[in-house]
């Protein structure tokens, strides 16, 4: 690539010169302007200045812009006063003792905050996050209000292909994973129900284990880092794209359009899938109870039937509609709060996952204090 050209000076403009004279006396002779520096800068080289203080003579000087006042501030001696500036023109005296005044001024740095500034700053904004959720929260219930009064409204497609994508999808996985959740428990209990002769109660530990607790909280966090970060990347993609303010341009609400669909197809597939990780997961732990504590499958599922209790089933039912509602909600809500840029879809889509994940596990530890209380 070519060098950029030095801008030539007109033909009734002197070019600028710069002259040595006798006891540090340099005197400026042209147009020290954009145009008139061209043959000065072609040389690269300015005279070497000499000893500070110095004094610029501007008798010859004919005219001055701030380009050329930043060429002569460049060219004074590092660390020395201020030249004193004989017989320059008021303008142009004015014009160099700012760009001077401004070379002396340190750049401006970077504050520097300390621990508590940092740690202020993030509770203000989780507290601002957390009124926006509140938020949020209230208008998806008002927009399920207004959906609940107009029931034509209801988009039964895209519920359906929800359920589909959030629910049916997820079989295999959440199967898998609950089956071998299953054989694990079992596994770890039968050493020590063996030492104790107690090998029947493998049933009660299983049962008890996957109905309450393991099944509706695995189910929701597998579905948590598919189903949520799904719903935040692709309505954080629909921000960027600027297709949700089509929406709202178009007189579509998109709480209706994108978000509540998929709060109630989570809420139907969730506990689907939680009954099938029961399923999976006491299958798992009947295969390990023939293999380890010699209890046959026959066995194993008479026993089921007359201890377990209706109610163990029902806790991680009702459990995984309360998680349920947490993946949607705050996968929805952070692709919602998308900025307009791809990292953005990235950090939104990260943070629902992450914080999906860590409401389930207080939500569960609230639950079990709760039944505690009660009794169940």
């Amino acid at each position: 690539m070519p060098a950029p050209s030095t801008p030539e000076p007109n033909a009734s403009q002197s070019p600028a010169a710069l002259a040595p004279g006798p006891d540090g006396v340099w005197a400026l002779h042209g147009h020290w302007t954009l145009q008139g520096l061209g043959p000065l800068l072609k040389a690269q080289a300015l005279p070497v200045a000499a000893t500070p203080p110095l004094t610029l003579d501007g008798s010859a000087l004919q005219d001055i812009d701030s380009a050329g006042a930043w060429v002569l501030q460049r060219w004074l001696p590092a660390g020395s006063a201020a030249p004193a500036l004989r017989a320059w023109p008021p303008r142009a005296a004015a014009l160099m003792q700012q760009v001077l005044a401004g070379a002396d001024q340190p750049l401006p740095q970077e504050p520097r905050y300390g621990l508590l500034h940092h740690t202020g700053q993030r509770a203000v904004a989780a507290a601002q996050q957390a009124l926006a959720f509140l938020h949020f929260i209230g208008e998806t219930a008002i927009a399920a209000m207004r959906v609940l009064r107009h029931p034509g409204q209801w988009r039964l497609r895209a519920i359906w292909h929800e359920v589909q994508i959030g629910g049916f999808d997820a079989l295999p996985i959440i199967g898998l994973t609950s089956f071998l959740l299953g054989i694990v428990v079992a596994y770890q209990g039968a050493d020590q129900l063996r030492h104790y002769g107690a090998n029947v109660f493998v049933v009660e530990l299983v049962g008890y284990a996957m109905l309450r607790e393991f099944a509706p909280l695995i189910s929701a966090i597998i579905i948590a880092g598919r189903s949520g970060s799904a719903y935040a990347a692709q309505i954080g993609t629909m921000v960027v794209a600027e297709e949700v303010d089509a929406l709202r341009t178009i007189g579509i609400d998109p709480l209706q359009r994108l978000v509540l669909p998929k709060i109630i197809a989570l809420a139907i597939a969730l506990p689907l899938l939680t009954v099938f990780a029961d399923i999976a997961g006491v299958f798992g732990g009947m295969v390990m109870a023939r293999s380890q504590l010699d209890i046959g499958f026959a066995e194993f599922i008479d026993r089921f039937g007359r201890v377990m209790q209706g109610s163990a089933l029902l806790i991680g039912i009702g459990k995984s509609l309360v998680f349920a509602f947490i993946i949607a909600t705050v996968g929805c809500f952070q692709g919602l709060r998308t900025s307009g840029s791809a990292d953005s879809v990235g950090r939104q889509t990260t943070l629902s996952v992450v914080q999906s994940i860590f409401t389930i596990i207080v939500a569960d530890a609230l639950f079990s204090v709760a039944f505690n209380m009660l009794g169940l």
